[in-house]
């Protein structure tokens, strides 16, 4: 009795897929998939439709879970970029938030190519409640004269009820032959 059921069930499935399938019963629906073959261009079109729908609805399930999980209202996103980089070759960074670490990295040649070409790396993604907090960032890799070379920097900012979103820039001072790490808070 259970598995006749189970075969109905396909058989009523297969008829919502092929338009030619009677659904009167699993014989009927069996006998008619040979005819629905020469309608498989219709159904190409009518599968491929439904992939770009499940798409979709994956792309808006994907953002909405990162509105329900980051909220703009608490949302602090941090991102490491590279100017120049003559002076400083960059190995990796660690980031404390409020004395707790949040990111490490270990960079690879190709991920410092792509910061030196002028790309940025979100680093670390993440909720805050509203009001001080305060970001240190250890930079470590190789200086001037191929020395090893470990620097920090730290910020202390005021969350508010907006998203902050916080930039760790590595920039060469060619004035004092060394590299200079800021933070930049953007607006």
């Amino acid at each position: 009795m259970h598995a006749s059921n189970t075969l109905f069930a396909l058989a009523a499935g297969l008829a919502l897929l092929l338009p030619a399938a009677s659904a009167h019963s699993a014989g009927d629906a069996v006998t008619s998939v040979p005819a629905a073959s020469a309608s498989a261009p219709g159904l190409d079109s009518r599968v491929q439709s439904l992939k770009a729908d499940v798409i979709r609805v994956n792309r808006d399930l994907l953002v909405l879970e990162e509105e329900l999980l980051f909220p703009a209202n608490t949302q602090v996103a941090l991102f490491v970029s590279a100017d120049v980089g003559k002076l400083f070759e960059l190995e990796s960074v660690q980031i404390k938030l409020d004395d707790k670490v949040v990111a490490n990295h270990l960079y690879t040649p190709l991920e410092v190519q792509a910061l030196l070409r002028g790309g940025v790396q979100r680093v670390y993604l993440g909720n805050l409640k509203v009001g001080e907090h305060a970001i240190d960032a250890f930079f470590t890799g190789r200086g001037p004269h191929e020395r090893d070379y470990k620097r920090g920097t730290t910020l202390k900012f005021d969350k508010t009820t907006d998203a902050k979103y916080i930039e760790l820039r590595i920039k060469d001072q060619q004035a004092k032959l060394q590299p200079e790490f800021e933070v930049k808070v953007w607006q």
